[in-house]
């Protein structure tokens, strides 16, 4: 799948890339929802940029296990992926 393909398995809209906070509102997708300790719950949302390399990052982690790799649901994944 080519970069395009993999950014449309997501579902976009405005907020703070956690990465990237510094830009400020852009396109951002949902990836995890935590419980911080200091209570409450914060949504963690990322940049298009940031989706390309974590999914890059997946299919490198997939190659070297031998595993086979499927983008998308970066939210639904283990953290050492």
């Amino acid at each position: 799948m080519d970069r395009e393909q993999i950014l449309d398995l997501y579902e976009w809209e405005d907020g703070v890339c956690f990465r990237h906070p510094s830009k400020g509102t852009v396109e951002t997708t949902h990836v995890k929802t935590i419980r911080p300790s200091a209570g409450g719950i914060q949504d963690v949302r990322a940049c298009r940029e940031c989706i390309v390399a974590i999914e890059e990052r997946r299919a490198a982690g997939a190659a070297r296990r031998g595993e086979p790799y499927s983008p998308g649901n970066i939210g639904d994944v283990g953290e050492d992926e």
